[in-house]
């Protein structure tokens, strides 16, 4: 069975990975929870952030051009390269894993998905959304858990 988009790449993940990204969102947002001026700083950063899709596939477009390059001007057996990282690339598309994911998730690469749990934890906390009331207290724990917990699935 094909995976959906949004839990493709965490279902191929080991869930020692998982729970570190994990993990590290919590911080990152009870970190800015306690500091409500920092939170616009972080979302100005979170927009910045490169996810795993973009980053394998600008490791992609990289790969293949020195392939060709390679394959172009030193030896024809480089175009193999470029064949590989394609099927690579329809792997990732079709299955959410291929050999570089399990490089880049080690690295704490987050998916989209998971950043936006970033985001919108801290815009709750902010106050943007209703029912929901902004971080005034000073960042509690429990606030931070609620802010997660309404971003997840």
């Amino acid at each position: 069975m094909i995976p959906s988009t949004v839990e493709r790449v965490p279902q191929h993940t080991a869930e020692p990975i998982n729970e570190q990204i994990r993990r590290r969102t919590e911080e990152n947002v009870a970190r800015y929870a306690a500091d409500p001026a920092a939170i616009e700083r972080r979302l100005a950063d979170l927009d910045r952030e490169w996810d795993i899709e973009r980053m394998l596939e600008a490791n992609a477009a990289s790969i293949s051009l020195i392939g060709l390059a390679l394959g172009a001007t030193v030896d024809r057996r480089f175009f193999l390269l470029p064949g590989l990282v394609a099927g690579f690339l329809l792997q990732h598309a079709v299955q959410g894993w291929c050999p570089p994911i399990t490089f880049f998730r080690r690295r704490g690469f987050r998916t989209a998905s998971e950043i936006d749990q970033e985001r919108y934890a801290l815009k709750a906390l902010r106050g943007d959304f209703c029912n929901f009331p902004a971080a005034k207290e000073g960042g509690s724990g429990d606030g931070v858990r609620r802010a997660l917990r309404a971003v997840q699935r």
